[in-house]
């Protein structure tokens, strides 16, 4: 079996990112963080999550990332399963975080996207049956 650990993101400010991700993710804590330095550069680094998946956030980023309308090679999105994706949408609002745009109707799923501060677009879908089949069918 393999499944994903963690994913490490390259960030401009580690306190806007966590306000956003700690909304989305209230169960989840900063486990460890400290100073480190890549290829000459000093950045501050923390990982947040639970005893099984985490976000390290590095704060050494500089510039825009990539245009999500645009075809640059990059990461495009990454995505997160809910079994409450209206709870999800409601701690985000309430944090401040406004929906960037709604999934694809579809009768066994339902997705939303929002930009992270950093410009990372992040998907967060409940599935509306447990069959693959289904939840997992292309249109």
């Amino acid at each position: 079996m393999i499944h994903l650990e963690h994913l490490n993101l390259v960030v401009t400010d580690i306190e806007k990112t966590l306000k956003f991700y700690q909304a989305a993710f209230p169960h989840w804590k900063v486990r460890g963080g400290g100073e480190a330095s890549w290829h000459g550069k000093k950045r501050n680094w923390v990982h947040f999550g639970d005893d099984y998946q985490y976000l390290t956030f590095n704060d050494d980023g500089v510039g825009e990332n990539r245009d999500l309308t645009g075809h640059q090679v990059g990461l495009a999105h990454f995505a997160f399963v809910t079994s409450d994706i209206d709870s999800v949408m409601t701690q985000l609002a309430e944090a401040g975080f406004n929906l960037d745009k709604d999934g694809a109707i579809d009768e066994y799923r339902k997705n939303v996207y929002y930009l992270d501060p950093n410009g990372y677009e992040v998907e967060f879908v409940q599935y509306l049956s447990d069959t693959p089949s289904l939840r997992n069918r292309y249109e």
